[in-house]
């Protein structure tokens, strides 16, 4: 059986590389949103040590990435950890329920649609508060910057995702990470 929290290192390994990947990759889109692939790593990291471990993740890079290198505040730190929970919280639930090929893309296509509808709530409740735009201006924003924003944000996220757990799965079990007992890596 696998078990469904990395542990303490684990967990640790994964928050700094997610950081890093945060810190080192952002890209500016539209506006002030940014596309970074922290939530590729989160949700190898479900994919891998359960959701319990995703959400933890989520939640702790968020957290360092305010006291660090964000100028969003709390209100910032609750957005991503929204938003993240929404994709690899709801990927890495999936996944587990159905670890397959298709399991593992039913996750991430759902954790990609619940994110885009989660998103464009959080941004119009929450973006007047902390960036004073009036709830008014955020609105004629919705469609036409937040809802793409959030489709490319989720779809290279799912996309990176993809191409990425096989290999690392087959990686850390060749290299003892994982258990090669467990073989559970989605065949294609």
């Amino acid at each position: 059986m696998r078990k469904e929290n990395g542990g303490p290192v684990i967990t640790g390994a994964l928050c700094a590389l997610a950081w890093i990947v945060m810190a080192v990759g952002r890209v500016p889109v539209i506006l002030f949103l940014k596309y970074d692939p922290s939530d590729v790593v989160v949700t190898l990291g479900g994919f891998l040590w359960g959701p319990s471990t995703a959400c933890l993740v989520s939640v702790i890079v968020a957290a360092v990435e305010m006291i660090t290198v964000s100028d969003t505040g709390i209100l910032g730190c609750l957005m991503n950890i929204v938003q993240t929970l929404s994709f690899a919280g709801t990927a890495s639930f999936l996944y587990r329920k159905r670890r397959s090929a298709s399991g593992a893309a039913a996750g991430l296509l759902a954790g990609w649609m619940l994110t885009v509808v989660v998103m464009l709530l959080w941004n119009y409740l929450v973006t007047p508060l902390y960036l004073g735009y009036s709830r008014e201006a955020v609105a004629e924003l919705l469609l036409p910057v937040f809802l793409p924003f959030n489709l490319l944000k989720g779809g290279l996220n799912a996309l990176f995702t993809g191409l990425l757990y096989r290999p690392v799965a087959t990686g850390l079990k060749k290299s003892g990470y994982l258990p090669a007992a467990n073989d559970e890596t989605p065949e294609r």
